[in-house]
């Protein structure tokens, strides 16, 4: 038998991260076993439809490193791939379904059913649909379809027994009858429910093993009794665990941290957060925590699957940013990092291969870039108090003779000289004739040129990357300050 795993998510804004993870384990179980990975868009809710939204998703699963074998823009045996291109699949089904006494025809409005939702949650009670319509006689049903009434197709779910089914997360699972509802199939507009059309689809197109969240346990009782009844085979299914915030809250549009685009958009890497969402859910079994996509596919294993909720830690998917940034070659991170320089020094003078160097092992997430490296273009206001420094042994009256100091040293050396290799060797010579420490000199002349304790570089980078006239201005004004 050959693995059919399928993503079908829903054209409706950004890719969740939740959805992108259900991709990414479809994906690496269909490359582990040598199967296929198909991608299906389901836009059967028109209403909730976003222009655009499919490209969004096409881009961020290329971009991820997941290309699929089906789908909507490459093709297949089993097209079309997008759902309200199949609208005509799906009414021949649920009639058939009406016949075999699987279903029927429902004509109750919204009104009504508005009304008798009000009346059992007055009673405390969970609103589900009594069957109204079940009792029409075919008569009935007939003359009202004649007469052009809006109706639904409901489901026909038994009221008694159980219906039970073995997930390979979960185990086996049982419901009884009695909870189920008789979910609509086919919508007043003649479009299928999501869940109608997710079954009709999966059979159609030969999907073999479902994995999805485990938000739909409840409802695959529903989806079996369905396959029963046109007696198609029974896929396998692998309910994945929640995506969560933290224990008790999910990720949500409203903090920024539930789509994948909020991630890109603040300078995390694609391939650190594929590596940490992996682990959101699933463990390797064994220490490593840095794979690529080659290595997951080969890792991957479902049976280390979680059933608890992944807590998705943005502190941890940070750190994993930082390695993964720490790794990249040189040329790639200048490239990356020029647009966040951009956002600061544009249209100033600036050493960006230097300054790039300096923050290379500096840089965890690409946004907080700009605020590292300001001071360089606009000297933030500090208090002289920073100039103190008991490791350092300095204080205002050590400062102020360290920058009288650094003044005449820098103030000496020639524009066409201003390079660190000149600086060092001048303001070497200068501490060891004035018989202070190193850091007696470097940690005020710091402090002056960059108003902060901490700064990617030194004394020496620092004055190179701001230039002679700008490191003598600010070396002033912290003469001023200590005065």
């Amino acid at each position: 038998m050959e693995v059919r795993t399928r993503f079908a998510p829903s054209p409706t804004g950004f890719m969740h991260l939740g959805g992108l993870r259900t991709a990414l384990y479809n994906y690496l179980f269909a490359r582990q076993n040598g199967g296929k990975f198909i991608l299906r868009i389901e836009d059967t809710d028109q209403e909730r439809y976003v222009e655009g939204a499919t490209e969004v998703i096409y881009d961020t699963l290329r971009g991820c490193g997941m290309q699929w074998d089906e789908g909507p823009d490459v093709g297949g045996d089993y097209g079309p791939y997008i759902q309200s291109q199949r609208k005509d699949l799906y009414m021949p089904y649920a009639k058939k379904l009406v016949e075999t006494g699987h279903a029927y025809y429902c004509f109750c409005t919204e009104c009504e059913l508005k009304e008798r939702r009000a009346a059992a949650e007055a009673k405390g009670l969970v609103f589900k649909y009594d069957k109204h319509c079940l009792g029409l006689t075919k008569e009935e049903v007939d003359r009202r379809l004649a007469e052009g009434q809006p109706f639904v197709i409901r489901q026909n779910a038994p009221t008694e027994g159980t219906t039970s089914y073995t997930d390979l997360v979960y185990g086996e699972m049982s419901f009884p009858n009695d909870t189920l509802d008789d979910m609509v199939l086919i919508k007043a507009d003649g479009m299928p429910t999501y869940n109608f059309a997710n079954v009709i689809d999966d059979h159609l197109m030969g999907i073999t093993h479902v994995m999805r969240g485990a938000e739909y346990l409840s409802s695959t009782p529903k989806y079996n009794l369905l396959y029963e009844a046109f007696g198609w085979e029974v896929p396998q299914y692998i309910h994945l665990p929640s995506v969560m915030r933290d224990a008790h809250h999910k990720l949500s549009k409203r903090d920024g941290d539930a789509y994948y685009s909020d991630y890109v958009d603040k300078g995390y890497l694609t391939e650190a957060l594929i590596n940490y969402l992996a682990l959101v859910g699933w463990n390797p079994g064994d220490d490593r925590e840095f794979f690529t996509m080659d290595e997951l596919v080969q890792a991957f294993d479902v049976h280390r699957l979680n059933k608890a909720p992944g807590i998705f830690d943005v502190d941890k998917l940070t750190w994993f940013n930082a390695e993964y940034i720490r790794r990249m070659d040189f040329d790639a991170y200048l490239a990356k990092v020029t647009p966040w320089f951009d956002q600061v020094f544009a249209g100033k003078k600036m050493d960006y291969h230097r300054l790039a160097e300096l923050m290379h092992d500096r840089t965890e997430v690409f946004n907080r870039v700009p605020d590292m490296v300001r001071f360089l273009c606009t000297l933030p206001d500090y208090e002289a108090e920073l100039f103190t420094h008991k490791k350092m042994k300095t204080n205002p009256d050590v400062a102020r003779t360290a920058l009288l100091l650094c003044q005449p040293v820098l103030e000496g050396i020639a524009e066409e000289d201003w390079n660190e290799t000149e600086l060092h060797d001048r303001l070497m010579a200068a501490i060891t004739d004035s018989g202070m420490k190193n850091g007696q000199v470097f940690w005020p002349l710091r402090i002056a040129l960059s108003g902060q304790a901490s700064t990617p570089g030194g004394a020496i980078e620092i004055a190179y990357l701001l230039g002679k006239e700008e490191s003598l201005c600010r070396l002033q004004k912290g003469l001023e300050k200590l005065a």
